[in-house]
């Protein structure tokens, strides 16, 4: 769709989208009973992740349109999803997703103009000079399709590495262009589109770390010498092996005081029932704290397609009803609870369930085999669903006494032969990795029994 096409598009369902933010704003004076409505009584957006293949479900478009303010495209954005070939860009995707949120009355975040992963075959052969073109021509072609539709974009995405010394993440860009290419794709998407809010966005970043330290220094140079830096995403993806840190509201206020805007842009948090609850009752009240904590984004509407389903990690499960964490979330926006409130009868924390402990069980100096025993609780078990978050250089090359699904570095893995255990009973599964440079351990999730 051409530019000019497009802005009559938008002006044709101008109409639309006035009534629905109308009716919107209605709802909310009556009650904050949607996460959306009692995050605007906070000043704040509430949203979610988008896949355009799910809007056709009703019970996805039904729950995404009634509780959310903003929606994030999860794949429709990004790099291989939007120019699969040097200069021929495809909108289709993500101009449905763009459309329905407008047609809601809801904002959009961009995600994501320069990233590692998710790139077409033909950008990483390319020399320097060729990839700084290519980079500069994709943050203008992107956004320019969408000039003056995206409140917010990740400008650039995890570049950052993992581990303590909170040094530069080995890409194409990084290893071509340098230093710099940060600087400059942002210099570029200011260019290309001056009232859009332009964010550095990361994982791993949430408390006081050598890699938060290294994003934020990163961010007070940006900021002493003009660089067009206006917020700073944090993932905040948590497990029982990463939980909320206790200097996660810290942390955030420190990079607001740098005079950037935060937030908290793919949030999910793995378990269930009050523990769950209490843990997102603490990343909300950490945003509503920090003045500068513009909004909130959780990383899908329903479990069953959250991209860590096994864990379990959203408001919503898996057939659209609100857990305990839902209520946890609209009491602490200051809405009326629901059914999900912590302490409800309905409260599904108690019956089944399983724990995960890793081991390395061998180990030379190009790989390793780990071993992740699975434990019922107190009652039996007739499956389980296990998580284990590799370092991003790590691969795994074969898996046995267990079914692997993969996204991006997760593998989630569920039983092959060995789902059904007496209580108390064990059983496990095993893997060989390449190391491919990094010897750290992988992380396993929360296990979830059934």
């Amino acid at each position: 769709m051409s530019m000019i096409v497009r802005r009559l598009s938008r002006a044709a369902t101008a109409g639309l989208v006035a009534a629905a933010a109308l009716t919107a704003a209605a709802h909310s004076a009556e009650a904050a009973d949607t996460l959306g409505s009692a995050a605007a009584g906070q000043g704040r957006y509430f949203g979610t992740a988008v896949a355009a293949s799910h809007l056709g479900e009703s019970d996805y478009a039904a729950t995404l349109d009634r509780e959310f303010s903003s929606v994030t495209p999860e794949n429709e954005m990004k790099w291989d999803a939007t120019e699969p070939s040097r200069g021929s860009f495809t909108f289709t995707s993500a101009d449905r997703i763009v459309d329905h949120a407008q047609s809601q009355g809801m904002d959009v975040r961009g995600h994501t103009l320069v990233w590692h992963s998710q790139l077409p075959s033909w950008v990483s052969p390319l020399g320097a000079q060729d990839l700084r073109t290519a980079m500069n021509a994709h943050i203008n072609g992107l956004m320019g399709h969408y000039k003056g539709e995206i409140h917010s974009w990740d400008v650039v995405n995890e570049a950052f590495q993992d581990g303590g010394s909170g040094t530069r993440r080995s890409s194409p860009f990084q290893d071509k262009l340098g230093d710099g290419f940060i600087e400059e794709a942002f210099r570029t998407a200011r260019a290309a589109d001056p009232a859009a809010k332009l964010c550095y966005n990361d994982y791993n970043t949430d408390g006081v770390n050598a890699k938060s330290n290294a994003v934020y220094d990163m961010v007070k140079d940006f900021k002493s010498r003009g660089v067009p830096i206006d917020c700073v995403g944090f993932q905040s993806h948590f497990n029982s092996n990463s939980p909320v840190p206790s200097d996660y509201r810290h942390n955030l206020q420190r990079f607001a005081d740098l005079g950037v805007d935060v937030q908290i842009t793919e949030l999910d948090i793995e378990g269930s029932g009050s523990a769950q609850a209490a843990d997102y009752t603490k990343v909300v009240e950490a945003c509503l704290a920090v003045s500068r904590c513009t909004g909130m984004t959780v990383w899908g509407v329903t479990d069953k397609y959250s991209w860590r389903s096994g864990g379990t990690p959203l408001l919503f499960d898996g057939d659209y009803n609100e857990k305990p964490a839902y209520g946890a979330v609209l009491s602490a926006l200051g809405g009326s609870g629901g059914p999900g409130d912590p302490g409800d009868p309905g409260d599904p924390g108690d019956g089944a369930s399983c724990t995960a402990t890793y081991t390395r069980t061998a180990d030379w100096s190009s790989g390793y085999n780990g071993q992740v025993t699975i434990t019922a609780g107190a009652e039996p078990i007739s499956s389980w669903t296990a998580t284990v978050t590799l370092p991003a250089q790590q691969s795994v090359s074969s898996l046995w006494n267990g079914t692997p699904t993969w996204s991006g570095n997760v593998m989630t893995v569920r039983p092959s032969w060995n789902g059904t255990l007496a209580a108390g009973a064990s059983t496990s599964f095993g893997f060989t990795a390449a190391k491919n440079g990094s010897d750290a351990a992988p992380t396993v999730g929360t296990c979830t029994a059934s």
